[in-house]
This record gives C-alpha cells, sequence and structure tokens, in this order.
C-alpha cells in the first residue's frame, strides 16, 4: 500500500530538517572525500550540526525567521470573557505511547505543558476547554492512543473537562477544520489557540481560515539562557529548539504558496 500524503509529508519534512540534513551532508562529503568538494562538504556539515544545535542560533532564527506572537499577560486572562473569547482551544504536539508506570500513554511533554497552560486560562477566565489532536501523520497506521484521549485523563486530575474533543485530526489543517466543525453549531467563533509560541503563526493562519476569530495564546517562547556562554555550546534543547523553528518557516512557504480557500 502506498503510503498517505501526510505520511510523506513527515516523512520529507524528517530529511529536510536537523539532524538528518546536515548528516546527509556529511555523509556526502565522505563519498567524495578525495576530492575537495567532499572535504567542504563534511566541514560545512559539521559546522552546520554545531551551530544549530546551539541555543543561540536557535533564539536568533526564532526572531529572524518566524512572525512574532505576544505573550497574553497574566492581567489579561481572567478578562478573556470580556474581550469576547467564547472558548479556550488547545492544540495537541504528540503522546509518549509507552509509559509502563502509568498503565497507558500519556500527552508528552509538549502536549502537558500546552494542557497546563490551557487549564490555567480556564479556570481564570472561566471559559469553556477544547482540545483538538488525533494520531499524527507521523504514527499513520499504528496502533496508538489518540493525543485528545490522554488530554482527557490529564484535565480530570486537574478538575477540569474538555467541553469539546477532536480526537480525529492527524495535522494543524485538521484540527482546525474539524474544531470549527464543533464549536460552530454552538455558536462558538472566537476563541484563545493555545500552543507553543513558534507554532502559533501557522497555527493562527489555519484557524482564521478555517472561520475563527482568533487571540493567540503562546507559551514556551524560544529564548536566551541564563548564562549566554552556553548558548553557544552544542545542546539537545538547541538542537530541538533550531528543528522546530525551520520545521514551522518551512511548513508557512509550503502554506504561502497555496491557497487556503
Amino acid at each position: 500500500m502506498m503510503p498517505a500524503l501526510g505520511e510523506i509529508k513527515a516523512i520529507v519534512a524528517a530529511l529536510l530538517l536537523p539532524p538528518a540534513s546536515p548528516l546527509l551532508l556529511a555523509v556526502a562529503g565522505l563519498l567524495c572525500w578525495r576530492l575537495k568538494l567532499g572535504r567542504w562538504l563534511l566541514a560545512s556539515a559539521l559546522l552546520a550540526l554545531w551551530l544549530l544545535s546551539c541555543n543561540a542560533v536557535a533564539v536568533w532564527l526564532a526572531q529572524r525567521v518566524l512572525p512574532q506572537v505576544s505573550v497574553l499577560a497574566p492581567a489579561r486572562q481572567a478578562q478573556l470573557g470580556a474581550s469576547g473569547v467564547q472558548a479556550i482551544v488547545v492544540l495537541g504536539g504528540g503522546i509518549q505511547a509507552v509509559s509502563p508506570e502509568y498503565g497507558q500513554a500519556q500527552p508528552n511533554a509538549s502536549t502537558a505543558a500546552r494542557l497546563r497552560y490551557g487549564i490555567q486560562l480556564a479556570k481564570r477566565s472561566g471559559l469553556p476547554l477544547a482540545f483538538a489532536g488525533g494520531v499524527g501523520w507521523s504514527n499513520a497506521g499504528q496502533a496508538v492512543a489518540s493525543e485528545a484521549s490522554t488530554a482527557q485523563f490529564f484535565v480530570a486530575e486537574h478538575g477540569v473537562t474538555l467541553r469539546w474533543i477532536d480526537n480525529q485530526s492527524r495535522d494543524t489543517a485538521e484540527n482546525a477544520a474539524r474544531m470549527h466543525d464543533l464549536l460552530a453549531p454552538a455558536g462558538i467563533h472566537h476563541i484563545a489557540l493555545v500552543t507553543h509560541a513558534w507554532h502559533l503563526p501557522r497555527s493562527q493562519a489555519l484557524f482564521e481560515t478555517a472561520g475563527f476569530t482568533v487571540l493567540p495564546a503562546p507559551l514556551e517562547f524560544v529564548l536566551p539562557s541564563e548564562r549566554p556562554l552556553l548558548d553557544w555550546l552544542p545542546s539537545a534543547k538547541g538542537l530541538t529548539a533550531s528543528r522546530h523553528v525551520l520545521r514551522e518557516w518551512l511548513a508557512l512557504q509550503v502554506l504561502a504558496s497555496i491557497p487556503l480557500r
């Protein structure tokens, strides 16, 4: 069976983004090592991998290649309803499929962080909470729990319930379309959208295209470390941040090249 377009998209993105892209460049350099070009490719690949693993580079990329979003100040959070917002929508960010200590799948770190912030906004504002997330393209065809099923258990432990649940969507575009199908019949068109700061520009564009008025509610901005020297040393944190930013930049280029309606 041929893989679906969404699955191909996930594979291509993984190859284009770090760490795979500089590693593939290094392999190309090794294959033609006897040529000057080969040594140049290998050196370039190692330098690129070092730089992309630095948090300072991730911060620079986040500030230069992505549209900037503003934090939703704590003083405004209790006044969301008065500003016209009708519901809080949290976007899923993946699951930890195997969690033997819990005996069932759990939200991964990204999803858990988004849920915590969404719960805080719902409690402070008194607005209902919605969650969007099924099984992403990277897990397509696998017998894994949906993001929504893990989210339900998570919010219940915090004394909150999800008023609306989308457990079918596989990517952000489907998040927006399916959430609109759920909320529009209830007359809800103005939402606060909760996701990571680097994910919000594309998410906001897709949700507005689906018919929502969106108040951005970003979290976990890509920021400098407390010790500047550490920002220039390679780290898993820096590489992950660079990968997230470049993935969103790439997705925004694709989004800009296709009609949204």
